[in-house]
């Protein structure tokens, strides 16, 4: 949303719970079956669809062959000099320090910042040049796909594999939205909320605090397994929901060319080896949140984090599924979500699909009406394409397009802040414009009604703005580089992303 100058309160907490298949060479097309829309049915058996996204199990014996290094990144050149910087409206002490590769304390110290929490939009920073250390590793740890929520991941039974490990997670309960809640249903909902694998959530776990095959916790202080010792991220959920959307932040930045170093707790630059692939650099990131070099080092290497998954789960490249993306990829026909002869505001451009690590994938679109903040509206969103629901609830409804049942593979669309009150049960197959609920604040964070959309492909958030833009009936989506700021073009037809209902950002079918 296009934000007018003043203050900008920073709220970690809000932040990262906002939300605001590749077919294999085999795999059969699907098609949706004769059944009228709206009808429920029974879903597929998640496990055969998914078997032909899967490279060969090597044979018992067989070598491992080490992965070779990607081809070399032309990563942003660290910055020789100080110079100044103008906050702009969303930003924040944090993505500014990691936009410069400078250590947020150390932007605190040198522009007297008493209180990081607080902006003013306009105020001028002093931006420190970096002192960097020696380049990181170019040991790739995982591939792509076992970063994300991939096609392999649906193969994976998170309940068993944590009760087979015998450690304090599998007896671990906490309240989630208020509702007693195990820890493998955190790990499975963090999974498909931040679309990040739950191997490696659970290596990741294992790696901070031991909880996956250690019995032996202190009950009383286990308000920080991931290490992130934080007030606000207390408990499972919160440091599962920050270790996954900190993974996410350096795995799309990565993905476009943004990431060219990561600061370590005291301070110091290390530049990022060129060659390292995305998700080897999404840990390489999260890890430099705790670690200082010598220990960083070891994170990252053949005996840190590798080695925990590999000893849970095997080699990480026998489950590549590569490339994610294949060549000659191209968005399936979609509507926008609205109803014919409802006029509605695009309000936000493109920004994070779930929390603000993952890639700025969603949009976002408030309903007719007066009402401000978060009233009830009886406007329809609907269905952008035809699909099957294979999830709703928490204010969330995921369309699979390729109707296999599995939100891991191929196309598939998130609408957040769907109301509980006539929203679309999972099980429904539904064609384009059908009625899918109402939007609302539900689900994650919201100060006004409104639907955020977003796509996955083969469980990777697709950029808004990037080389596959979000086309609905032909409006493209146009980013600025500014989170929430964009727009929609058609044949030479501008509408501007605004918070607020403007001539500017009307849009109706």
């Amino acid at each position: 949303m296009k934000a007018k100058n003043g203050w900008v309160l920073l709220i970690v907490l809000a932040a990262l719970l906002a939300g605001c298949v590749r077919p294999g060479p085999t795999a059969e097309p699907w098609m949706l079956p004769p059944v009228q829309s709206g009808q429920s049915v029974q879903q597929p058996t998640p496990f055969q669809p998914v078997l032909t996204f899967l490279p060969p199990t090597r044979a018992p014996g067989t070598p491992i062959q080490s992965p070779t290094p990607d081809p070399p990144r032309t990563l942003p050149t660290l910055r020789p000099n100080e110079e100044l910087y103008i906050v702009q409206p969303s930003d924040t002490l944090g993505i500014i320090a990691q936009r410069f590769g400078v250590d947020i304390n150390t932007l605190s110290e040198v522009n007297k910042i008493e209180n990081p929490n607080l902006l003013n939009v306009g105020q001028s920073l002093i931006i420190p040049a970096p002192d960097p250390q020696a380049a990181g590793s170019a040991f790739k740890i995982l591939p792509d796909s076992e970063l994300v929520y991939g096609p392999a991941s649906a193969l994976f039974d998170v309940d068993v594999f944590i009760q087979t490990q015998g450690g304090y997670l599998a007896n671990y309960e906490e309240k989630v939205d208020d509702l007693p809640t195990r820890g493998a249903d955190i790990v499975k909902r963090i999974a498909y909320e931040y679309s990040v694998n739950p191997r490696l959530l659970l290596a990741v776990l294992e790696y901070q605090s031991g909880w996956v095959t250690s019995a032996n916790i202190d009950p009383n202080a286990d308000d920080f397994p991931m290490g992130y010792a934080d007030g606000n991220r207390a408990g499972l959920y919160r440091q599962l929901a920050w270790a996954a959307n900190s993974l996410n932040y350096g795995y799309y930045l990565w993905r476009v060319n943004g990431l060219a170093s990561v600061v370590l707790p005291d301070g110091s630059v290390v530049p990022l080896d060129a060659t390292i692939n995305a998700g080897t650099a999404g840990i390489q990131y999260f890890m430099s949140r705790f670690y200082n070099r010598a220990a960083w080092d070891a994170a990252v290497g053949e005996n840190g984090l590798y080695g925990v998954y590999t000893r849970f789960f095997g080699y990480p490249y026998d489950l590549a599924v590569e490339p994610l993306f294949p060549v000659g990829l191209s968005q399936p026909a979609m509507q926008l979500p609205l109803e014919p002869g409802q006029v509605w505001s695009f309000t936000g451009g493109p920004h994070g699909g779930w929390g603000d690590g993952a890639a700025w994938a969603a949009i976002d679109f408030a309903p007719p009406g007066e009402g401000l903040g978060c009233v009830q509206s009886d406007a329809w969103v609907t269905a952008v394409a035809d699909g099957l629901i294979v999830r709703s609830g928490n204010g969330a409804v995921i369309l699979d397009l390729d109707g296999d049942g599995l939100e891991q593979t191929g196309w598939t669309v998130l609408y957040l802040h769907i109301e509980t009150r006539d929203r679309v049960p999972a099980g429904t197959l539904v064609k384009a414009g059908d009625r899918i609920g109402h939007p609302s604040c539900e689900g994650g964070y919201s100060n006004g009604t409104h639907v955020h959309i977003a796509r996955r492909y083969n469980g990777e958030w697709v950029p808004a703005d990037g080389g596959l833009p979000f086309n609905l009936e032909g409006w493209i989506s146009q980013g600025t580089g500014i989170e929430y700021n964009g727009m929609l073009i058609r044949n030479g037809q501008v509408v501007e992303a605004w918070d607020r209902r403007v001539d500017a950002n009307q849009i109706s079918r």
